[in-house]
């Protein structure tokens, strides 16, 4: 096809006046969008921040992503799934974010799960617990990050098991996290150890327990050990008071999340000795990486890590790895990219499972002790991830039809 002296100049025209725009959007920020209750749980959701925020910070230093940098338009959810569902929308429609990560409790990170496969947006929850997110209620466009709770119940249910207890109370908040982190222990402990017997239930409501009645019940059941899932201002309230009526002396107690600094530490004086948990030694792990994440942390806000800390950082790594290693930034694209995605982070190498979209990262177990009067994760080990998955078949089997 042969071009005239006008049609060559028009084009050549139309090329130079694109040359700038192309540049602009090749080296425009990625934007990403982020949720999470930062008003309601800002114990655990302020270390958080401050870990993706250094991660984020890292990565934009050393180029971005192909040149382009990365922003995070970060939201508070203040606890409400329908604020949630909102800011969501937000984000991905009207923000144009090409994905969204974060969320802490259990029936946000489902809300936006569910907006998530409605508005086929890629969404990696951070730190929501609840088994559904990835098994009953989970769909292809939703990752989880933390080791559920059936993963950690396993991980105390396999010390819980090498005890002498046999007859067992449990307590936990009464919404999706405490109903899940119940039934898998009790699962998971049967398993070990068929002769256990459980004698009581205590299921108070989220953040108004009444501990002064629920010790009392836990203490008429005479069990031999106690699994606890109580956190926050929960947990406090529940050590206080048995403490005080002597509910944990000479009795096993298992405690679901209750080793995480933003947990322990507030117990301060109180922190109960022995008590198995799973939680996050943070001054303890001692691996290059970590020590490297540590020593920069420490660097930029002033303070030790938190659980929190690790699971933002290790999100932040998760988009980078994802970004540079997919075609495009199109859903489908991304989507493909995270089937079976490997990351290296602080806490080891972690992927995710095509399967069921679960992280196989990690947690410590340990025991509860005060230590030079300090309360302290100690005799701790880490517990890998894939360690206390369901196999893949049998994890198949828990998910909808897609």
């Amino acid at each position: 096809m042969m071009l005239n002296r006008r049609t060559a100049l028009g084009l050549a025209a139309l090329a130079v006046l694109a040359g700038p725009a192309a540049l602009a959007q090749e080296r425009a920020p990625i934007v990403i969008g982020e949720l999470n209750s930062y008003t309601r749980m800002a114990a655990f959701t302020e270390p958080y921040r401050k870990g993706w925020q250094l991660a984020l910070e890292e990565i934009n230093a050393e180029g971005g992503i192909d040149g382009r940098p990365l922003e995070v338009i970060s939201r508070d959810d203040t606890g409400d799934p329908a604020t949630a569902i909102r800011i969501a929308e937000e984000l991905a429609n009207r923000e144009d974010a090409v994905m969204i990560f974060g969320t802490f409790l259990s029936n946000i990170g489902l809300a936006v799960a569910d907006f998530a496969n409605q508005n086929q947006t890629l969404f990696l929850a951070s730190e929501p617990l609840s088994d559904a997110l990835v098994w009953s209620k989970g769909n292809r466009y939703t990752y989880r990050l933390r080791p559920s709770t059936t993963m950690q119940a396993a991980m105390l249910a396999e010390e819980a098991a090498e005890t002498d207890a046999v007859r067992w109370a449990t307590i936990a908040p009464n919404y999706a996290y405490g109903q899940d982190a119940v039934a898998a222990f009790k699962a998971e402990l049967t398993k070990r150890k068929p002769d256990v017997e459980f004698v009581e239930e205590q299921w108070p409501t989220l953040f108004k327990i009444d501990a002064g009645s629920t010790v009392r019940a836990l203490e008429a059941a005479e069990p031999d050990g106690i699994y606890n899932v109580t956190f926050g201002g929960d947990l406090a309230k529940f050590v206080r008071e048995g403490s005080l009526r002597g509910l944990f002396e000479d009795r096993v107690v298992v405690s679901l999340l209750s080793g995480e600094p933003e947990y322990l530490e507030p117990l301060g004086s109180e922190t109960p000795d022995g008590w198995i948990v799973t939680g996050y030694p943070s001054l303890d792990v001692d691996t290059p990486q970590h020590d490297a994440f540590e020593e920069a942390y420490q660097a930029r806000w002033g303070e030790a890590p938190k659980t929190g800390s690790i699971v933002g950082y290790n999100s932040m790594l998760t988009i980078e790895q994802l970004l540079k290693e997919s075609p495009s930034l199109e859903t489908e694209d991304l989507l493909k990219t995270m089937e079976g995605l490997r990351v290296d982070s602080p806490t080891g190498e972690f992927l995710y499972r095509p399967v069921d979209n679960q992280a196989t990262m990690g947690a410590y177990v340990g025991r509860t002790a005060l230590v030079d009067g300090k309360p302290k994760m100690v005799d701790w080990r880490y517990a890998p991830g894939e360690d206390y998955l369901p196999s893949e078949k049998e994890a198949l089997s828990l998910r909808p039809a897609q």
